[in-house]
C-alpha cells in the first residue's frame, strides 16, 4: 500500500516486547454490516476492552488516517513554542481540565533544563461553535477547520461502534446514541501528547495506571509506550502501533451503563522502547464521552437486564464524573470486578477497592 502514514520514518517496534493480544476489526467491515467482525467486535468490548481499528478500506476511516498525519504535524509544531506561551493556555488558569498541561519529570537535560512531559486538551464544543470558546494560541485557531473535520469524523466511527454495542446488547434502537448527541455539550475532546526520551519505566517512580473516564477513545499513536494491565496476570503489555488503524478501548461510562457487561481495561503509558527511546514520543488522542447532562447509571433493558446486581459508584453526572477523574478529585479507577479502585503509589503492587 502507498503510504498514508509516517510509521516508516521511525525505528521499528522492538522485537521481543510482550504484547498485548488485541484483535483487530475492520471499519469498513463494521459500516457494512458484517457479522463476523461485529461479533469479534463485541468478544472484545467484554474481554479485555481494547481492540484495533483498521481503518484502511474505509472512506471515513482514510480520512481519520490522513487528518491524524496532519494533527500530528500540527502538535509538534505547537509543543515547539516556548514554554511561557503554551502555558498561556494552561490548567487550572485557563479551565481545569480543557487546556494545555505539563508534567515535571524531576530530571535535567543535559542543558539543564527541566523535562517535562505535556498535553493539551480541546474540547469539541469550542471546535464546532457549540459554546462560548475557551482562549486558544493562533496556531490552533488558524487549524480549527481540520480540528473540526478529525472530530466528526471520528465521531462517525464512534457512533458505528455505538450501534453495533447497542444492537448487540440488545437495547431499544437508538438508545445509546440518544446518550452521545453530537449537537449536545459533552466531555468529547481531542488531546495533543507529548513525552521526551526517559528512562525505562524501572528506573521511574512507577504509576500512571488509570482507565478511561468516557465511553471511547480512539488513540494513534507512532511509537511504542502504551501498556495495559493483563486481566487475569496483572502483567504490563505493551501495545504496538500499527499504521493505519487505531487502538480503541472503552471507558468508565459504557462499564456502568452496562452493569460490567463491558469491560474498561486498566492501562499506562511508559517509556518507548528500544531504538525507539532515543525519540520524542508523540499521541494523538480523541474521546468520545456522554452528553455533560447524562447521569452515569445502569442502563435498562436488554441484556443488562440479565446482568447480577453489583456495587455502584455513587451517581453523577458525566460532567461531574470527567472533571474528577480528570482533576484528580476522584483518584481511581474503574473495573468491571471491583468498581472503583485506589491508585497505589506502587502500580506494580496493583490496586485495592476503594472501602465501602
Amino acid at each position: 500500500m502507498s503510504f498514508l502514514t509516517t510509521h516508516h520514518l521511525y525505528p521499528p517496534f522492538p522485537a521481543g516486547a510482550r504484547t498485548a493480544p488485541l484483535v483487530s476489526v475492520s471499519l469498513a467491515a463494521l459500516e457494512a454490516g458484517d457479522a463476523a467482525a461485529s461479533a469479534a467486535f463485541f468478544a472484545a468490548c467484554k474481554e479485555l476492552g481494547f481492540f484495533y481499528l483498521d481503518l484502511l478500506g474505509s472512506e471515513l476511516g482514510e480520512a481519520i488516517v490522513r487528518e491524524s498525519e496532519e494533527l500530528h504535524a500540527l502538535q509538534q509544531e505547537f509543543f515547539r513554542l516556548p514554554f511561557d506561551v503554551k502555558n498561556q493556555y494552561g490548567r487550572p488558569h485557563l479551565d481545569p481540565f480543557y487546556a494545555y498541561r505539563y508534567y515535571p519529570k524531576n530530571i535535567k537535560d543535559g542543558n539543564g533544563n527541566e523535562v517535562i512531559s505535556e498535553s493539551y486538551n480541546l474540547r469539541k464544543d469550542d471546535v464546532l461553535g457549540q459554546c462560548e470558546r475557551l482562549a486558544c494560541h493562533p496556531l490552533i485557531l488558524a487549524h480549527n477547520d481540520l480540528y473540526a473535520r478529525y472530530i466528526l469524523h471520528c465521531r462517525g466511527a464512534v457512533d458505528v461502534l455505538l450501534e453495533h454495542l447497542n444492537r448487540h446488547l440488545e437495547l431499544p434502537a437508538g438508545t445509546l446514541a440518544g446518550l452521545h448527541r453530537l449537537t449536545e455539550r459533552s466531555g468529547d475532546h481531542v488531546r495533543f501528547t507529548h513525552a521526551p526520551p526517559l528512562p525505562p519505566i524501572e528506573a521511574r517512580a512507577p504509576g500512571g495506571e488509570h482507565t478511561d473516564f468516557g465511553s471511547l477513545t480512539l488513540l494513534m499513536n507512532w511509537l511504542s509506550g502504551l501498556q495495559i494491565r493483563a486481566p487475569k496476570t496483572d502483567e504490563w503489555l505493551y501495545v504496538q502501533p500499527v499504521p493505519g488503524s487505531a487502538v480503541v478501548n472503552l471507558g468508565d461510562a459504557l462499564v456502568t451503563f452496562t452493569a460490567g457487561l463491558l469491560r474498561s481495561n486498566v492501562h499506562r503509558v511508559a517509556p518507548a522502547i528500544g531504538a525507539q527511546a532515543a525519540l520524542d514520543r508523540y499521541s494523538l488522542v480523541f474521546f468520545a464521552r456522554p452528553e455533560d447532562k447524562v447521569v452515569l447509571r445502569r442502563l435498562k433493558g436488554g441484556l443488562i437486564d440479565k446482568q447480577p446486581a453489583r456495587e455502584e459508584p455513587p451517581e453523577m453526572t458525566a460532567a461531574e464524573w470527567i472533571m474528577g477523574k480528570g482533576t484528580g478529585t476522584i483518584p481511581s479507577v474503574y473495573t468491571a470486578e471491583n468498581g472503583l479502585e485506589h491508585k497505589l503509589g506502587n502500580a506494580n503492587a496493583g490496586l485495592v477497592k476503594a472501602a465501602a
